[in-house]
């Protein structure tokens, strides 16, 4: 193995050389523990994330009422929609990087790294001058009763004033994974989660500030972990590179691939989270109880996703490194390892679920309504880690190989599935016919993307990719 150029930053992992020079035939064991040292530090720092939401969840479930759960479920949605819509900038940051940091291209990191912030903060910006339109309509989009929108609505306005630095965040988190500082990115994510988790109880119970106090608790710990972050890439910037030319960030051919990139993952992610609303508005029909057990439920599907979310950002980074090494071997390897290893935690995610999940359940709610009514829907819980295992893996190979525009037609066809199937078993199932729209979505993902893996192999080790 050959270190990669010093100049990339201190520190630095080695990656195996390119194409003809790795000798293949050793490295079926390296690459089972190559997955696993990227992967596990990525996963305890994924599964940090749903601490956000679950501390939310359980300290608006404790309060007295459903609407206070509900309206947290629905502020939730609405963040998923304004910042997760933006997620954009993590994914096409890691596939970036990760492909410079195979190339061993510092001036490449250190320019996609500021072309990102520099985007992040201008719509942080955006958001913030449109912040009251954007939470009122979509509020009223999501639905729900006039409880549950007024402690939404409380929620969203303390918590909005985070959009800088949250989208910061992403782009942070990207840059680490895409060069493979996994133990870094779990610093950050730790030092999020706990600022989150002292803020909330400070906010809640000593000062008083009720559903708000949540909403501003977690823009507080968002603040706080984009400071941390700017620490962090300012010690792990790229060395020994030249005064940075400021018209080097307005190169014509980048910035057209950056706009394809995020123009692209935009639209993925955005169709992606209009099925989560979908479904929660179809579930707001059904009355508090079931919105807000919905709401419990999907803290399990979100604990799950961080999780094999810790594998699929692993392959961004692997995929994107051979992609920029041009070494199809390391490419297949990075793709077949990490699916293995993700199905094996997608098993023990629904093993988890159908034995404990009535003691995780008890942990988030403490009213009897909602904990009888998310009991009725369990089941369906415990199936959709099987059902999402390839979608999620896969979405971290494309992304890695920067094959955004197959990803985002693929999650366009998924929602096509789920918008029929929530269609035509929503209104003979009920809340069951729900969960299985949800279900087949999560199968149409994984179907739509393998399908396309040869091609984007081919396409992303070529020798002229670039």
């Amino acid at each position: 193995m050959t270190p990669l150029s010093r100049t990339i930053g201190p520190n630095t992992l080695q990656t195996p050389p390119p194409n003809d020079s790795t000798d293949h035939t050793a490295l079926p064991v390296h690459w089972h523990k190559r997955v696993l040292t990227l992967a596990f530090p990525i996963v305890l720092a994924n599964l940090t994330q749903p601490i956000l939401g679950a501390v939310d969840t359980a300290v608006a479930g404790h309060l007295d009422g459903p609407q206070y759960l509900g309206g947290v479920a629905l502020g939730g949605l609405v963040f998923s929609f304004v910042f997760w819509g933006f997620g954009f900038l993590r994914m096409g940051t890691t596939g970036l990087v990760a492909q410079a940091f195979g190339a061993r291209d510092g001036g490449a990191l250190r320019a996609s790294l500021l072309r990102a912030l520099l985007l992040a903060l201008a719509i942080g910006a955006a958001v913030l001058a449109l912040q009251v339109p954007i939470i009122r309509y979509a509020l009223v989009a999501l639905g729900g009763s006039a409880a549950v929108q007024d402690t939404a609505s409380a929620y969203c306005h303390a918590r909005i004033w985070a959009a800088p630095f949250a989208l910061g965040n992403y782009v942070v988190l990207g840059y680490l994974l895409g060069c493979q500082r996994v133990r870094l990115a779990l610093v950050t994510q730790i030092v999020i989660n706990l600022v989150n988790i002292v803020a909330v109880l400070l906010f809640v119970y000593r000062f008083g500030w009720g559903i708000a106090g949540i909403g501003a608790a977690t823009a507080f710990a968002d603040f706080c972990g984009f400071v941390l972050g700017l620490a962090i890439l300012w010690h792990q910037r790229p060395r020994g590179l030249g005064p940075l030319a400021p018209r080097s960030l307005l190169d014509a051919r980048a910035l057209r691939r950056l706009v394809a990139i995020n123009r692209d993952i935009f639209i993925r992610t955005i169709c992606l989270l209009g099925s989560y609303g979908w479904f929660a508005h179809l579930g707001a029909r059904e009355g508090d109880a079931v919105l807000a057990a919905n709401a419990v439920l999907l803290n399990f599907q979100t604990f799950m996703a961080f999780g094999l979310d810790g594998f699929a950002h692993a392959a961004e980074a692997l995929v994107g490194a051979a992609a920029g090494a041009r070494d199809r071997y390391a490419f297949r390897q990075a793709v077949k390892i990490t699916m293995f290893w993700s199905a094996i935690g997608a098993a023990g995610f629904s093993i988890v679920y159908w034995i404990g999940g009535e003691w995780i359940i008890g942990g988030l709610t403490d009213q009897a309504v909602v904990h009888a009514t998310a009991m009725r829907y369990l089941p369906w819980a415990a199936i959709l880690p099987l059902a999402s295992v390839a979608g999620f893996l896969l979405d971290g190979v494309f992304i890695g190989a920067t094959r955004t525009h197959e990803l985002m037609k693929a999650m366009a066809v998924s929602l096509a599935v789920f918008l029929l199937a929530a269609w035509a078993l929503a209104g003979s199932l009920g809340n069951h016919g729900l969960w299985l729209a949800l279900t087949l979505f999560m199968v149409a993902r994984g179907v739509t993307l393998a399908v396309q893996v040869p091609a984007i192999e081919r396409a992303a080790c070529a020798p002229d990719a670039r």
